[in-house]
Parts: structure tokens; sequence; C-alpha cells
């Protein structure tokens, strides 16, 4: 899948888009310059079972680590990934 990013001032996208559609977005918020909250996960059902949601806090965690930031996952799905993935916990936020 291919993994877009948006910014336009403080509020920041990751998605997933065909057809000029927006299958699945994950919303977060800069909190100065070396943090972001992820606020929101959403994936359509055209992509359910296709790791889209977990694959967008991957995304996340990339460009955390080329940027130098750190992600406090507000969004309870981003949280639970963290939670579940110890190779993201380099970059989150605690």
């Amino acid at each position: 899948m291919d993994i877009k990013l948006e910014e336009s001032g403080t509020r920041g996208y990751f998605y997933i888009e065909e057809n000029g559609k927006r299958l699945a977005e994950m919303i977060f918020t800069k909190a100065g310059d070396t943090r972001i909250i992820i606020n929101h996960t959403e994936v359509s059902d055209a992509l359910r079972g296709k790791n889209a949601g977990k694959q967008l806090v991957a995304a996340a965690v990339d460009h955390a680590r080329k940027n130098n930031l750190k992600i406090f996952p507000l969004c309870p799905f981003a949280k639970s990934v963290f939670d579940r993935v110890a190779e993201y916990q380099d970059v989150l936020d605690k």
C-alpha cells in the first residue's frame, strides 16, 4: 500500500488513497518541534483485513525516526499497536 503524508500547519495526515478516494487515514497534531500526537485512525471496510491501520502507524514511526520526533498515541487503536510492538518503543512519548 502506498501511504502518503499531508501536513498543514500543526495538523497532519498519513493516508491511503485509491482512485482519488481516501480509504484510510491517521490524523495527528504537531505538539512543538519534537512531538506528534496521533488523534484518530480510520480505515474503510474496503481495506479491512489488510493491516492498513498498522501500516499507517508504521509510517508514522518511520517519519518520527527520520525527523527525531516522539509520538504520543492518544488514539486507542494506535496505542494498542504501540503496546504490542516492542520495536516502536524508541519513538513513544510516555
